[in-house]
């Protein structure tokens, strides 16, 4: 199995502004509601996507209130927010995949932004399949472990079910099967370990490594997605260099 590239871990490390931490919490929201309707449930004891959205909104610090807000949405204890979640797959310009995640109330406006983007930083947008085949949906938890410790870490994780463990130093990515993530997640808390990001992503078989005379224009492509308000998550196998990545940073 592939590790991620390298560009997600630089925009975890960018952190958030206030005025970003805003748009956040609104994606945050929008993937409960999504997972409260999908799962056909409100209760996150019973409603696993739903537990693990509720999970990764605490930890982006997200109010309670708004985390009931959104369960409600969904379970028409609130104001009805007809959200519908759809895939966009294409191929940067040097020819790297990207999975997209919408969820979204308006799907021609969100297919209209969309398309903008992957045509104006010479990327293709493709039919539906085209990338997905080269991901695995899978359990992602990012780990900082105690300061020596990142080997019983592995291990422990390893025993409670995980598939892969990477990383360098006290920094590990941890992967599982999606069902096993919450298992895992509490395994590693039990250790002492420091769970900074526990989530479901489309993780790439294998990663394509670019050089520097295209990678600007993808990594710019990849960035314009995200920032749209309807794209909730953004996948690639794009591996960029160091010196890319830094500019970005």
């Amino acid at each position: 199995m592939a590790g991620h590239s390298k560009w997600k871990q630089i925009k975890r490390a960018k952190g958030i502004t206030d005025q970003k931490r805003g748009a956040l919490f609104t994606k945050l929201g929008r993937e409960i509601t999504i997972a409260a309707k999908a799962g056909g449930s409100g209760d996150p004891d019973t409603n696993f996507r739903l537990r693990m959205a509720i999970q990764k909104a605490k930890d982006g610090n997200m109010p309670l209130d708004n985390i009931q807000r959104a369960i409600a949405k969904a379970t028409g204890q609130g104001d009805q927010q007809s959200l519908v979640e759809i895939i966009y797959e294409g191929y940067t310009p040097g020819g790297a995949a990207v999975y997209v995640q919408v969820f979204t109330d308006n799907k021609n406006r969100t297919a209209s932004e969309v398309r903008h983007v992957f045509t104006h930083h010479g990327g293709v947008l493709g039919e539906s399949g085209s990338v997905a085949w080269q991901f695995s949906n899978m359990g992602v938890l990012s780990v900082a472990a105690p300061k020596g410790k990142a080997d019983d870490i592995t291990l422990a994780a390893i025993d409670a079910g995980a598939e892969d463990v990477k990383g360098e130093g006290e920094s590990l990515e941890v992967y599982t099967a999606p069902d096993k993530l919450d298992v895992v997640r509490k395994s590693l808390e039990a250790t002492g370990a420091k769970i900074t990001g526990a989530e479901l992503q489309m993780v790439p078989k294998t990663t394509m490594i670019f050089d520097r005379s295209n990678a600007g224009q993808a990594l710019r492509l990849l960035d314009e997605l995200e920032e749209l308000d309807d794209v909730q998550k953004v996948f690639t196998n794009a591996d960029f260099p160091e010196e890319v990545l830094a500019a970005a940073g």
